[in-house]
């Protein structure tokens, strides 16, 4: 029996790659926590691209006061197309990122208006991680997935490299 090389089966494009399911499943999970969250009509002329993070009291001030303006007279009106990204500032953020962005796109932002919303009782509870999956519960995320969600390092790992990336291509501090 004659040995065939690893290189040859490249070169004559026999080899087959074989994933594991797992990775597979855990691609589709990172390609869905890396995907665009966008808001209004793609054709809008404008693109406004939000960096916020979950435990910033500027951000929840924002969209307590300053964003239901702009969805309605830009946003709704086609003006503009709203993006939000996670920028992570502590690892309490990180997760309540990482629970809102494993949610379904549909369920994204309300998700995301219900904890800036609350953002002052889950960050400031004794136990501030379970007051976030007391949270995630309304948005029915349950109890096991958000232990898997929170467990889940290449998931949080995605989500840092977000940050790494605004930081690197936006320069933003």
């Amino acid at each position: 029996i004659k040995s065939i090389s690893r290189r040859h089966l490249l070169a004559t494009g026999l080899a087959t790659i074989v994933i594991p399911s797992a990775t597979l499943a855990e691609a589709d999970i990172i390609a869905h926590v890396r995907a665009p969250r966008l808001l209004g009509q793609n054709n809008a002329p404008i693109t406004v691209i939000e960096f916020f993070s979950m435990t910033c009291s500027h951000c929840a001030s924002f969209h307590a006061n300053t964003f239901p303006e702009v969805k309605t007279r830009l946003i709704d009106q086609g003006v503009l197309r709203f993006e939000m990204r996670a920028f992570p500032l502590d690892g309490l953020a990180l997760r309540a990122h990482a629970m809102a962005r494993r949610v379904s796109s549909e369920k994204y932002y309300p998700l995301v208006n219900m904890l800036l919303k609350k953002q002052a009782s889950w960050t400031n509870a004794v136990d501030p991680i379970d007051a976030l999956r007391k949270l995630g519960r309304l948005a029915g995320v349950s109890g096991a997935e958000f232990d898997t969600i929170m467990r889940n390092r290449p998931l949080l790992e995605s989500i840092v490299q977000m940050r790494q990336n605004a930081l690197k291509d936006f320069d933003i501090k």
